[in-house]
């Protein structure tokens, strides 16, 4: 976004940069699904593309997270501190950078997921994107949150969506131990190296929701103030 442009956004808004970037991040992490669909069926040519579409996700969210931390006006009259809102944009990023580094692994060793996970594998990573989408929910609402005041009505819908979204953190766990025992069953048949990159992916998967509950953490605590 040019320089222009971005504080044009930020005239109008001062916390709209910051929704524009969880949007970007989640797409980011919600494009894994169909690139591991790709590496399911060995198809390394579409992963590949998917690949390098996460990766330039990635740097829009970074060159969006530099522009927020350059450009936050330092005298923002609202219930949040600036120090908060700069937090709370580094969290989010994380989110982009680990569906980058998933993808890159995935792709730069050709990766191998045993057919037997898979199905398991792909609703396992579907929850945990699910946490993001969560995470991105609850942080579009802050404009609301502004104009209410943190008060009322929007306050309560916003903690919902974060009970929600500790909810889908609590199934991510939950569903990273059933896929981590199922690869252990396993394990004696494949490469111990492949093995151990597998259960690499699988933790690196799981920090996506924890990742996106760490969003939501930041923001609760925004509310409590």
């Amino acid at each position: 976004m040019p320089t222009n442009a971005f504080l044009g956004v930020f005239a109008k808004s001062p916390i709209k940069p910051i929704e524009e970037h969880i949007k970007i991040v989640h797409k980011a992490s919600s494009s894994l699904v169909p690139f591991f669909n790709h590496v399911f069926k060995s198809e390394w040519k579409e992963a590949e593309a998917l690949r390098v579409d996460i990766r330039n996700l990635e740097r829009e969210a970074d060159v969006l997270k530099r522009e927020v931390r350059l450009h936050l006006p330092r005298g923002l009259f609202m219930p949040v501190e600036r120090t908060d809102l700069l937090e709370l944009i580094t969290q989010q990023d994380k989110i982009a950078n680990k569906a980058k580094d998933i993808a890159g692994r995935v792709v730069g060793r050709e990766m191998v997921i045993p057919q037997s996970i898979q199905n398991d594998f792909i609703a396992y990573l579907e929850r945990c994107v699910d946490a993001t989408k969560q995470a991105s929910k609850a942080i579009n609402e802050f404009d609301e949150l502004l104009e209410t005041g943190f008060r009322g009505r929007e306050v309560t819908l916003v903690e919902s969506m974060l009970e929600k979204l500790d909810s889908i953190e609590q199934d991510t766990d939950e569903m990273q131990i059933k896929i981590r025992q199922e690869l252990r069953a396993i394990e004696g048949e494949l490469n111990p190296v492949d093995v151990m990159f597998l259960y690499k992916i699988i933790e690196w998967v799981g920090e996506l929701a924890d990742i996106a509950e760490r969003v939501g953490s930041r923001l609760e605590l925004m509310l409590a103030r």
